[in-house]
């Protein structure tokens, strides 16, 4: 499927600054980060997870334990997905009992993603709190589930037929977001 490039509406500074003012967030709402774990959604989620806690190991003099989240068995939709999904594994850093949680994903659409996450998540423990951290967060016009953001990178209004693209160096060969639209033909069927 051949999509069509509206707009760039981050380049690699912006993603930067935009994680930078997440993890200043972060530390700011939870006044430090003793309880703290940054859980990062499988695929683009992880990255994010670790780049903020960087940001936040510069701001606090120490970096927050960082963990994995992978998804696939909790979707709603996994009969869609196909006959043998590719699991990659979830890995904690330790209990997450009366921690703060603060999931991390690239895009809050629909919020099934998040909800699937949670999900996961307590069945691990359960967490004193549970945040959400996202970099794009495009609007509550598409969301299906009552799920919102505590800390969002950038707000980005979209029509059902567009796509929010994040690309980020450790999966693709470039770095930044785009918004892409599928063809009027694919858009409409």
């Amino acid at each position: 499927m051949e999509f069509t490039e509206k707009a760039r509406i981050m380049d690699p500074a912006r993603i930067n600054r935009a994680l930078a003012r997440l993890a200043s967030e972060i530390v700011e709402e939870n006044h430090g980060i003793d309880d703290l774990i940054l859980v990062g959604i499988r695929r683009r989620g992880v990255p994010l997870a670790n780049r903020i806690a960087d940001k936040i190991a510069e701001l606090e003099g120490h970096r927050p334990p960082v963990g994995i989240l992978d998804i696939t068995l909790y979707r709603d939709d996994l009969s869609t997905v196909g006959a043998k999904p590719i699991v990659s594994g979830t890995e904690l850093p330790g209990d997450i009992e009366a921690r703060t949680i603060v999931l991390i994903d690239d895009v809050l659409y629909t919020g099934r993603t998040v909800r699937a996450a949670m999900d996961q998540l307590i069945d691990f423990g359960r967490p004193k709190r549970v945040q959400l951290a996202v970099l794009i967060d495009r609007g509550n016009e598409h969301r299906e589930l009552p799920i919102q953001a505590d800390y969002i990178g950038k707000l980005v209004p979209t029509k059902k037929s567009e796509i929010i693209k994040v690309m980020l160096t450790d999966f693709d060969e470039d770095e930044g977001v785009v918004i892409v639209e599928r063809p009027a033909a694919e858009a409409v069927a």
